[in-house]
Formats: structure tokens, sequence, C-alpha cells
């Protein structure tokens, strides 16, 4: 199985937050919604993490180069 990333540097964020988790993709989603729930106060539920399973990039394509950050889709 491919390894996967979730980037908070991705999406703006109060915190301004620099997190980034590489891994397998259900630790990746795991890790990510338990971060969204404590840090940056979302509700850890099916919809969230299918969301962010969404938001998943192969691992490969990380850089700790700064990036450039989205709006989060609606």
């Amino acid at each position: 199985m491919a390894r996967m990333m979730a980037d908070c540097r991705r999406f703006p964020s109060e915190s301004n937050c620099s997190l980034t988790i590489i891994g397998e993709e259900d630790e990746v989603v795991r890790a990510a919604a338990e971060h969204a729930a404590s840090v940056h106060g979302h509700e850890d539920t099916p919809e969230l993490r299918e969301q962010l399973r969404g938001f998943l990039e192969p691992a490969g394509q990380y850089s700790n180069e700064p990036r450039e950050q989205e709006a989060m889709p609606g």
C-alpha cells in the first residue's frame, strides 16, 4: 500500500498549523481526524474522516518548503 500524507500547511488555520502526517492511508486518516478534533476543534465523525481521506496526497509529494494555501473545499 502506498504511503500517504495529510499536510495542515495546505489549508489556512487560526493556529497557522504546520503539522504533516505521513503513513499508511488508514493511519493517516485516523491521526489526522484526532488532530483535527484536538487542535482545530472539529468533531471526529465518519464524514470528517471521509473528507480527510479526500485531502490525502502521495507521501512522495512532501517538501519541507513553504506551501501556498488553498481554500477549504465547501
